[in-house]
C-alpha cells in the first residue's frame, strides 16, 4: 500500500461533470474516450456525463451500444451516456427512450434546442414515466439572426453578428412551462443569459422540477475580454457583464444547481477561423476547478465547500449517480499558468489559455482506483 504525507493538501470527492463531449464513436480525430476520460481524471473528475451527438447518434438500444462497448475498452473513469431526445438529433420524430432508459443519464439533444413544442411535451412525458431526466440545450433557431457570438457590445464594435440572448431563454421559458404540464425532470444546459437564471428562479419558486447548469467560462469571463481567436467561440456564447454578474448571483442563491464545462474538443483547423469562422466549442475538463477557486472562492465569492457541492453532490444528486470510492487530491497552494499544449485532451482550444490560477489536482481514484496521478510530485523523493 502506498502511504501518501497529505500535509498542506485538500481530499475531496470526485467531481462530476453532467456535460462532455467525448467526440466517440464517429470523432475520435477531435478526441477519444481515452484521451477525454484522462483529461478528466487530471482535472479531478471520477464520473462524466457524455453527450450524444456522434456518429451514429445513440437513438435506438443498438446506437447506444456502440458507445457504450468504447466507454468499457477505453475510459479510465466512470462515463454514463445521454440518450438522444429524437432520432439522429433531427428534431422530427421521437427516439427509442424506453429501450435506452436502464443505460443512461437522461436524454439530450445537446448542440440542438428541439423546435418542435408537441415533440418536446412527448419526450417530457416518457421522460417522466420512466424516470430520466431531460436535459436541454435551449435555443430558438429562428432567432439567431445568423449569429456566432453575444449579440452585446464587442459585436458591435468588431463588427460581428451578434446571438440575441433571447433565442435562449424563450426555449427556457417555453420548457419550464411544459416541465409544469407534465411533471417532469427537467434540466437546462449551459445556462448563459440573466432571462435564463430569472425564468429558472421563478419556476423554482412554483415548484417546477427544474436543475440546471452553467460553465467556467460563463462565471469568469464576458463579452469585454473576447479576442479574435476560436478559443473564444462557443454556443450559447459567452455574454455580458450582466449576464456573468447574474449566474454568479444564480450560483450564490442555489438558482443554479451545478457547474459542468461543457468540454467540446475540435481540431486545430476547426478553431482556426477566428470568431467567424471557427467551430462552436472550447475544452475545460482540466482547468474547471482551478479556474474557479482562483476566480470565486479565493476572493470570497464562494466557499470552498460550496464549489465542491456544486461539482460533486448536487450533480450526483439530480442525475441518480452513485459514486463509491471516488476521490481527488489537489494542492491548492500550487501555482501555474494554463497551457493547453500540456493538455491530455486532444482539443487545444481554451479561453483561459495563459491564465494564471492555483490549484493542482495530483491523484484522482475511481471506485477506488488510480485513474490519474501527478507524476512529477509522485516522483518526488519522499512523497509515495
Amino acid at each position: 500500500m502506498t502511504r501518501l504525507d497529505g500535509s498542506g493538501l485538500h481530499l475531496f470527492p470526485g467531481f462530476t461533470d453532467v456535460h462532455v463531449h467525448l467526440r466517440e464513436p464517429g470523432f475520435s480525430y477531435k478526441e477519444t474516450i481515452t484521451t477525454g476520460t484522462l483529461a478528466a481524471a487530471r482535472g479531478g473528475f471520477a464520473t462524466v456525463c457524455a453527450m450524444p451527438n456522434l456518429k451514429p447518434v445513440p437513438d435506438t438500444r443498438e446506437t447506444l451500444e456502440a458507445q457504450l462497448a468504447l466507454i468499457r475498452q477505453q475510459a479510465v473513469i466512470r462515463v454514463l451516456p445521454f440518450g438522444a431526445i429524437t432520432r439522429g438529433e433531427r428534431g422530427e420524430t421521437l427516439a427509442d427512450l424506453a429501450d435506452m432508459a436502464d443505460d443512461v443519464a437522461g436524454f439530450s439533444d445537446d448542440g440542438r434546442g428541439v423546435q418542435d413544442v408537441g415533440l418536446m411535451k412527448q419526450a417530457m412525458l416518457e421522460a417522466r414515466r420512466l424516470g430520466r431526466v431531460i436535459a436541454a440545450h435551449c435555443e430558438d433557431e429562428t432567432l439567431l439572426q445568423g449569429g456566432y457570438i453575444h449579440d452585446g457590445a464587442y459585436a458591435r464594435q468588431h463588427g460581428h453578428r451578434g446571438i440575441p440572448s433571447e433565442s435562449e431563454w424563450v426555449q427556457v421559458k417555453r420548457d419550464l412551462e411544459l416541465a409544469e404540464e407534465t411533471g417532469c425532470a427537467y434540466h437546462v444546459c449551459h445556462v448563459s443569459a440573466k432571462e435564463s437564471v430569472a425564468l429558472i428562479r421563478e419556476a423554482k419558486a412554483r415548484g417546477v422540477d427544474v436543475s440546471c447548469e452553467t460553465a467556467p467560462h460563463y462565471l469568469v469571463l464576458d463579452d469585454s475580454g473576447l479576442q479574435e481567436h476560436g478559443r473564444f467561440k462557443m454556443n450559447p456564447p459567452i455574454r455580458g457583464q450582466e449576464d456573468r454578474e447574474a449566474l454568479v448571483a444564480g450560483l450564490i442563491d442555489g438558482t443554479i444547481d451545478m457547474i459542468a464545462t461543457d468540454h467540446a474538443p475540435h481540431s486545430a483547423a476547426e478553431k482556426s477561423g477566428g470568431l467567424s469562422g471557427s467551430m462552436n466549442g472550447v475544452v475545460g475538463l482540466e482547468t474547471a476547478f482551478p479556474v474557479l477557486y482562483t476566480h470565486l472562492v479565493k476572493p470570497g465569492i464562494l466557499s470552498l465547500e460550496r464549489l465542491v457541492g456544486l461539482m460533486s453532490e448536487n450533480p450526483n444528486q439530480r442525475f441518480s449517480i452513485k459514486p463509491s470510492e471516488d476521490w481527488t487530491l489537489y494542492d491548492l497552494e500550487a501555482r501555474g499558468m494554463i497551457d493547453p499544449a500540456q493538455f491530455l485532451s486532444l482539443g487545444r482550444s481554451s479561453p483561459f489559455e495563459g491564465m494564471e490560477v492555483f490549484g493542482r489536482c495530483l491523484l484522482t481514484l475511481c471506485a477506488g482506483r488510480i485513474a490519474w496521478q501527478d507524476s512529477v510530485y509522485f516522483g518526488r523523493e519522499g512523497k509515495a
